[in-house]
């Protein structure tokens, strides 16, 4: 498979973009949002295909599957993204030398981003808004999972930037095999950066094979601490939302870390989770404080490999420590750098674990299931980056976006 010209009118185009007006970039973008909801029907019937081909116990289900209602809030994202300033041309520093010259960084577009997915349809709508609306061309990979809904979707965004005169090549679909996944790791001189988005596996398997470079969206291992002082009442729901939600997404909890002078408290703490039919992986002091009044179901003695698992499924590890230094550690050895959260009344106790946890987003006695671009006000997102370079947490518009210098002189030369 040679898709050598595919990604080189992927790249023209990205410099036509340049010559495009905010004003235009934002009417595409409505017209987007209007257009996913006229073809609503005609989106469902291609994305229950790709359904039938997936078992419903598959923890990657729940994020394959569209709704009408899911479409009507992709499109009022789409929106959103439409009304919020873009970061392009922002003037970041501006000074002038001794010489004369005149410096300012300014805000520029990445180029050609790419994105190697897997079955959340939803993305291949937010990331053409997020590019289109920070000046990027874009070239998808979605996974064979939700081929039948990705090219819907494309063929909608198609249409409608064809009828604002806009190349199409803006926003490329690669076929779905595995073919195109290693033609678009080695695209040096084609793509600008790789973001993959899915499974600690897929991210790996960029990460170790990518010549591009590459922003990694690490798997969400999320901890949520219940310290000694922690308020019940909060906690409950906080832990009732982390984890019931939405569990199939990269916020949602996947282990609780209990003090234990308050493993007293523990059932009424995870009552609601019962409820929700979540499965409880309980450690050797955690689980006498639930056998009984947990239904017994869902209640396993924990074994260590479910410390440290992603589970995107509703299942929860619970941890009792003894200190908020051992929830740290534990933390430290198995989080992804992801979102982590502390229920506390304890100011001191607020303040250190908020400056020593090393990760994107950290809560205090709040829900992890905020770590969104949009909930953070960022619009959609392209991601959520767990490393340092470039970006850090959900990615929006500033975080497509890099910088140069422009420089302005009047004949100066270097001695």
């Amino acid at each position: 498979m040679n898709l050598t010209p595919t990604f080189e009118a992927t790249q023209q185009a990205s410099r036509t973009l340049a010559q495009v007006s905010p004003d235009t970039i934002n009417a595409v973008l409505l017209a987007v949002a209007d257009s996913a909801v006229q073809h609503t029907e005609f989106i469902l019937t291609e994305n229950a295909k790709d359904m039938a081909r997936m078992a419903s116990d598959d923890p990657k289900y729940d994020r394959l599957q569209l709704s009408a209602a899911r479409i009507q809030a992709i499109a009022d994202d789409l929106r959103n993204v439409a009304s919020l300033p873009s970061p392009l041309g922002t003037v970041l520093t501006e000074t002038d030398l001794a010489n004369g010259l005149h410096l300012r960084k300014v805000r520029v577009p990445l180029g050609v981003v790419g994105i190697i997915y897997e079955a959340r349809p939803n993305v291949t709508f937010d990331v053409v808004a997020l590019c289109l609306k920070t000046g990027n061309a874009c070239v998808l990979k979605g996974g064979s999972d939700a081929d039948f809904s990705n090219r819907a979707i494309i063929s909608v965004i198609h249409e409608v930037l064809r009828q604002h005169g806009l190349d199409s090549a803006v926003a490329t679909l690669l076929p779905a095999d595995r073919e195109a996944t290693a033609a678009l790791l080695q695209a040096v001189g084609y793509v600008d950066v790789l973001i993959p988005r899915g499974s600690q596996q897929l991210i790996d398997f960029v990460r170790n094979n990518a010549r591009v470079p590459v922003i990694e969206t690490g798997a969400g291992i999320v901890h949520t601490y219940f310290d000694e002082t922690a308020d019940l009442a909060k906690g409950r729901a906080i832990v009732a939302n982390a984890k019931t939600r939405r569990v199939s997404v990269c916020n949602s909890l996947d282990c609780l870390l209990l003090h234990e002078s308050r493993l007293i408290d523990l059932p009424t703490l995870l009552a609601p989770l019962a409820t929700a039919g979540v499965l409880l992986h309980a450690d050797e002091r955690a689980y006498p404080a639930l056998r009984g009044v947990y239904p017994a179901e869902l209640l396993q003695p924990a074994r260590p490999e479910d410390f440290g698992t992603e589970f995107l499924s509703l299942q929860l590890a619970v941890k009792t420590v003894g200190s908020l230094d051992e929830a740290l550690d534990h933390i430290a050895r198995h989080g992804s750098k992801h979102s982590e959260a502390i229920v506390s009344e304890d100011a001191a106790h607020i303040e250190r674990f908020l400056n020593a946890v090393d990760a994107a987003a950290v809560y205090a006695n709040a829900s992890t299931a905020f770590t969104d671009g949009a909930q953070f006000g960022l619009g959609a997102e392209i991601g959520i980056s767990t490393q340092k370079l470039h970006a850090r947490g959900p990615m929006g518009l500033e975080e497509l976006t890099s910088y140069k210098w422009q420089v302005r002189g009047d004949g100066q030369v270097r001695a």
